[in-house]
């Protein structure tokens, strides 16, 4: 049965550190990330590739392995600690069953050799102890679920034998398999053309209205993040620079990397004969800057980027971590 919601967040993400451990160097993927996911709150995380979103979640579901080491922080599930000793043992039994994710491209996520039945009943019988009988029943239920025609016929047929979009939907249906509690969708709509792109992003929308879910969307497009998701984390370099409520940050960003995704993005009203695009390129990950990582692309830039800021509150409630921002000199708003 699903919990009720309390004061404390479903999933609690403070001060994570992911390392990874290259010829090159260390990597600084994950580098102090900190956010909350609500009870039935759908988080968008944006930022550019490489940014640390996936690797964030993935920290969440237990999945950085060698090279990569979670080397500091804590991340907490409806209270209780993923990375200590009994954490680490907590974290293999919601995995898959209160903790799922829908992983970027469902070509490579779903096994090749294996039917689309098999792959589905799997999850079912290994987290709920269904028969094979039972576990059918309820693969034709959830394909029907993400409407997907003529469920059982699907059970039987091999990935390849669906579309981009049915796979998508098919990978939908096993992250929900266990009716979990929060779902992570990493870049659910990759390689999918637009139309079919709207009808899954729609999916989940409703999916999340009618099962009440706990969404972690990971999305490079800024007009989905503001139709789906009641907050907005954005990342840069390993950081989250900027988190707040969607309504508020759309209309006033103030981190200048946020101001410049949204001056970047195309807009219906607007006509110009050139895109927009942010000059530079983010930093090396092995040698980031001390202070901010986005100063050397920053218009405001002052002496004080140069020392490391953490996220500030602000007084409209969201979070920011901007030197220039908490100092009053690019924005009216004030810390709290």
């Amino acid at each position: 049965m699903r919990a009720a919601a309390t004061n404390t967040p479903l999933l609690e993400v403070e001060d994570l550190q992911v390392h990874f451990y290259t010829r090159a160097g260390v990597v600084q993927g994950a580098r102090g990330v900190s956010f909350q996911v609500g009870y039935g709150e759908t988080l968008g995380i944006v930022g550019e590739s490489g940014s640390g979103k996936s690797v964030s979640v993935q920290a969440v579901m237990g999945l950085i392995h060698t090279p990569g080491r979670i080397e500091g922080g804590d991340i907490r599930y409806k209270g209780r600690s993923l990375l200590d000793a009994a954490g680490r043992n907590y974290v293999r039994r919601v995995r898959g069953k209160e903790i799922s994710m829908i992983f970027q491209d469902p070509m490579t996520s779903l096994n090749p050799v294996f039917t689309v039945g098999t792959q589905i009943t799997e999850v079912l019988r290994h987290h709920l102890g269904m028969d094979r009988a039972a576990a059918r029943r309820r693969a034709v239920e959830l394909l029907d679920l993400v409407e997907i025609n003529a469920p059982t016929k699907r059970l039987k047929q091999y990935p390849h034998e669906l579309s981009g979009g049915m796979r998508q939907r098919v990978m939908i249906a096993i992250g929900l398999a266990c009716e979990p509690e929060l779902l992570i969708a990493d870049e659910p709509t990759t390689a999918l053309d637009v139309t079919i792109q709207a009808q899954i992003l729609e999916l989940l929308a409703d999916l999340q209205r009618r099962l009440r879910l706990s969404v972690i969307l990971i999305t490079h497009d800024l007009g989905v993040v503001a139709e789906l998701c009641h907050r907005v984390a954005v990342m840069y370099a390993g950081r989250i620079v900027e988190v707040g409520a969607a309504d508020t940050l759309f209309a006033d960003p103030i981190h200048p990397y946020t101001q410049g995704l949204l001056n970047a993005t195309p807009r219906l009203d607007a006509v110009s004969e050139r895109m927009v695009s942010i000059d530079g390129v983010p930093p090396d990950l092995i040698d980031p800057p001390r202070g901010c990582a986005f100063s050397p692309r920053c218009a405001h830039a002052r002496k004080g980027c140069a020392q490391r800021q953490a996220l500030t509150p602000l007084s409209d409630g969201r979070h920011v971590c901007c030197w220039c921002a908490v100092n009053d000199h690019i924005t009216g708003a004030t810390p709290q």
